[in-house]
């Protein structure tokens, strides 16, 4: 059986817990995925309690340990101008990037994702090795191409972020910072 995992999304109006289920692969017809109720709405919890509750009942399996959060406000802060470079920003951008494809494949409705072609995969070779995204840098950085995509793809990503929550299961709202 897959294990599953809280995974906290931290946005500018507050933190929304997920369950995220990890798969056997893409390949193998298991992906990792978000959980979603029975009519495709995402599972989301704005308090811990509710969340162990529907967990006790539903993801005996799910493992507590090590809880993993997204923050996606500097997420949005890179993917609209003025375009702000927060420190560790191209592990945030993978994760972001992962967690969105993640949460597109759990869905069957709302906005999109871009279909991706070469320059996505190149971009996200390039996250995933760590290079830096600042050309003065003086190191390999992003093409302009590379850049445009990415930001195309997570604004996308953040509209399917925002389309799940206004349409998640129950009443489980973020709560203010």
């Amino acid at each position: 059986m897959a294990d599953h995992f809280p995974y906290r999304i931290r946005t500018r109006d507050g933190d929304l817990t997920v369950i995220w289920r990890s798969g056997e692969g893409e390949s193998d017809g298991d992906p990792d995925l978000v959980l979603t109720d029975e009519h495709g709405r995402l599972l989301a919890f704005a308090e811990r309690a509710p969340l162990r509750e529907y967990c006790d009942r539903h993801c005996p399996e799910i493992v507590w340990e090590g809880e993993n959060t997204l923050d996606l406000h500097p997420v949005r802060r890179w993917v609209e101008p003025p375009h702000l470079t927060p420190a560790g920003l191209p592990e945030l951008l993978l994760e972001a990037w992962n967690f969105f494809e993640d949460l597109a494949r759990a869905l069957p409705d709302g906005p999109r994702l871009p279909a991706q072609g070469p320059v996505h995969d190149s971009a996200y070779e390039k996250l995933f090795g760590g290079e830096p995204l600042d050309p003065a840098s003086g190191e390999e950085a992003w093409t302009a191409e590379e850049g445009a995509a990415v930001r195309e793809l997570l604004r996308a990503g953040l509209d399917l972020w925002e389309h799940a929550v206004r349409t998640c299961a129950g009443a489980v709202r973020p709560t203010p910072r």
